[in-house]
């Protein structure tokens, strides 16, 4: 069985730190995680920081500068440059403390990574180097929680790649623009839909019928009862010309406040990330926005809202793999 927990061992001679962490994700998953802004925000940051990036250039010569916000609104600003790059196998980089415009902040120790890809059946290895240049500034990152900090991240990282692109591979194969019809149910979805498939002769699309209870929910959530894992989290029918209704249920026990008016939206999938920023841009001028266009946990770079004219939206753009 793969060991699905970090080992961290300590080499005080050679003062370097190595992290070894095996994901049951495919290899070209994992790196997107390692190499994409938008990806390292939802896992980098140990709870209850969140991680926050100002600016990504990953190339050779290029630099991610990056902060941790914390539960108060506390910044503790990152840079990190890389040096090599070899295409889904390694990355070097020096990472250092600094201020917000990426000036170094010399009051803690700049560090040099080595991070290895490497991939066996089903399974994603990573391991990572961490080289100090002196004893002294390996103990002081040791002190400030660094192993801690780390496995956490770590641990967000397994749980984003067992939901995030595991619900995108099931729900979206491609990034070809749609409109659907997306419908909320105080919880009885299933029944809802199994009356719709038999009136338009319909068939389920994407997985079907997919319930709370399918997925890892994001850590910090309340637990959810027996009778809520058994709601339906997303639902797709294709009825008539090719047409999709989708749904989920929104019970007053999960904290939703569903009401007839806010229970129909036109969801819209786009090609891209821009275009996505540019609709809810021009759409929810003027209007009332529900749900701030972000990456949400299930995948998706997400938006609600209504606009000016009263009319429900949803912006929903999820990546091919």
């Amino acid at each position: 069985m793969t060991n699905r927990e970090a080992v961290f061992t300590k080499d005080l001679q050679k003062r370097k730190l190595t992290v070894v962490r095996s994901f049951g994700a495919q290899l070209d998953h994992v790196w997107k995680a390692w190499t994409e802004s938008e990806i390292l925000d939802q896992w980098w940051a140990p709870k209850p920081y969140r991680a926050e990036t100002k600016t990504m250039d990953f190339r050779e010569g290029g630099f991610w500068l990056y902060c941790m916000v914390g539960p108060e609104g506390d910044r503790t600003w990152c840079r990190v440059d890389y040096k090599t790059i070899e295409l889904l196998k390694t990355i070097t980089s020096t990472d250092r403390f600094c201020d917000e415009n990426g000036n170094e902040n010399r009051d803690f120790p700049a560090m040099d990574w080595r991070k290895e890809f490497s991939q066996t059946g089903d399974d994603t290895t990573v391991k990572v180097e961490v080289t100090f240049a002196k004893d002294s500034d390996m103990e002081t990152i040791i002190k400030m929680g660094f192993q801690e900090g780390f496995t956490a991240g770590l641990s967000n990282l397994d749980h984003y790649l067992s939901t995030q692109f595991k619900i995108r591979k099931e729900l979206k194969t491609n990034n070809g623009a749609r409109v659907t019809t997306y419908l909320n149910f105080p919880g009885n979805t299933e029944e809802a839909f199994n009356f719709y498939k038999e009136v338009f002769n319909g068939e389920f699309t994407g997985v079907g019928l997919k319930r709370f209870g399918d997925i890892d929910m994001p850590a910090g959530m309340p637990p959810m009862s027996d009778a809520d894992k058994k709601l339906i989290i997303h639902a797709e029918l294709k009825i008539m010309g090719g047409h999709v209704l989708m749904a989920t249920d929104s019970p007053e026990s999960m904290g939703f406040k569903m009401e007839h008016g806010n229970n129909m939206h036109i969801n819209l999938e786009p090609e891209s990330r821009e275009e996505t920023k540019r609709l809810f841009d021009a759409l929810s001028k003027g209007g009332v926005i529900t749900m701030p266009l972000e990456d949400m946990f299930w995948g998706a770079y997400f938006a609600s809202f209504t606009d000016k004219f009263g009319i429900n939206w949803m912006l929903n753009y999820q990546k091919k793999d």
